[in-house]
């Protein structure tokens, strides 16, 4: 058995709802070479069952494989706390199954803060007055774009960083590249492996957390004029057929 691999999603496997050429049959060639895969995603707006689903609909089969940010997010919140969602479902699911009450408004003990297309002004409000009145603020990730196919666009990042400014208080985060995520990780495929990503800031930083070497896909976030960058890749390619190709070339 050689070492797993942890791939990201978005901007790795596919681009909001079209999968990326190849990369369902490069997670196959991974898998048939004996390498554990799992999928590691800082967008915390979807459930893992849609996550799941939509991996499957691809042809990858995931159950039981993907880890969020929102799942990260609800290890730092303890059951039984009332909780604001300054997010998508993806966060009220893992809070909810943490024993933690989800609420909209009023006393709170914490508020996740994470990726969601709906934002709007009173949530704003209803999480920065939360905070500004002693909740805890937990952030998912800090990515401030999201890949898309026609480009980035705001990420769970810009959203963690309005209610920030408006609450004057700085947020945990527990997505890609923190330690709450990392945790989930390693419980899943051990202490090494490589991560696979579009983002130095997040992808490769995380694979620094866990210890892993990080490969390089440039079918998202990051482009060729990029680089070089830190941390430094040990692999780069243009996407992750291309990348696989690489790494199984590598295997004895």
């Amino acid at each position: 058995m050689t070492d797993p691999v942890v791939l990201d999603l978005d901007g790795v496997v596919w681009l909001a709802e079209s999968p990326i050429p190849g990369s369902s049959d490069a997670v196959a060639r991974l898998r048939a070479a004996g390498r554990r895969v799992v999928f590691v995603t800082n967008n915390s707006s979807a459930l893992v069952g849609d996550q799941e689903a939509k991996l499957a609909s691809f042809g990858i089969p995931a159950e039981g494989d993907v880890v969020t940010s929102a799942m990260a997010a609800a290890t730092l919140v303890e059951p039984g706390e009332r909780v604001i969602c300054c997010s998508g479902p993806g966060v009220v699911e893992a809070v909810r199954a943490r024993g933690a009450e989800v609420v909209v408004d009023g006393p709170a003990d914490v508020v996740v803060v994470g990726f969601h297309t709906d934002f709007h002004y009173d949530g704003l409000r209803r999480a920065a007055v939360a905070v500004m009145n002693g909740a805890r603020l937990v952030a998912t990730n800090h990515d401030p774009t999201y890949p898309t196919p026609d480009g980035p666009i705001p990420g769970g990042g810009s959203i963690v960083a309005a209610v920030a400014t408006a609450s004057g208080i700085e947020p945990r985060f527990a997505g890609k590249p923190q330690e709450p995520v990392a945790v989930l990780v390693r419980q899943l495929v051990g202490d090494q492996g490589l991560v696979v990503g579009d983002r130095p800031d997040s992808d490769g930083e995380f694979a620094r957390t866990l210890g892993f070497d990080f490969g390089l896909v440039l079918s998202g976030v990051t482009a060729q004029a990029d680089l070089p960058m830190t941390p430094e890749p040990v692999l780069v390619a243009p996407d992750l057929a291309a990348l696989v190709d690489q790494i199984l070339g590598s295997d004895p």
